[in-house]
């Protein structure tokens, strides 16, 4: 009797695993696509924390980040592109320059896979210019 109910049980347990409301899976049954709250050039995602009361009461929150809806322009490409960016992406975006430089700089880890695709095109695209070296006296 004992084991019919924890085999039950792992099973409902096994099938809400398998089944998690991930947009993608379920997307035919919404109406919508879920946005994630993700920056694309930097990779910053919610952190979870707590909210902590004068009487040290700790109840759950979540940090998220700064995100704008941006739009970069390509020199290379010719094109613009509207992106969900942290504040610190913006930043890091004109601290080099222009977006094609960021772009070369970044590492691949942190993008989504649309800007990974422009990424390889602007690589492919851009003349390669080699640094001259320091010469010592």
């Amino acid at each position: 009797m004992e084991l019919k109910i924890i085999l039950k049980l792992l099973e409902i347990k096994l099938y809400l695993k398998c089944n998690k409301l991930d947009a993608f899976l379920i997307s035919p049954y919404i109406g919508n696509i879920i946005m994630s709250k993700k920056c694309e050039l930097t990779g910053k995602i919610p952190m979870k924390g707590h909210n902590v009361s004068h009487a040290n009461n700790k109840t759950k929150r979540r940090f998220l980040p700064n995100l704008k809806k941006v739009k970069f322009t390509s020199e290379l490409m010719k094109r613009s592109l509207k992106l969900t960016v942290s504040n610190s992406g913006v930043r890091s975006v004109d601290k080099k320059g222009s977006f094609d430089e960021f772009l070369k700089a970044v590492k691949n880890k942190n993008l989504s896979p649309r800007l990974k695709k422009l990424k390889k095109s602007i690589l492919i695209k851009s003349p390669f210019k080699k640094k001259p070296l320091a010469k010592s006296a």
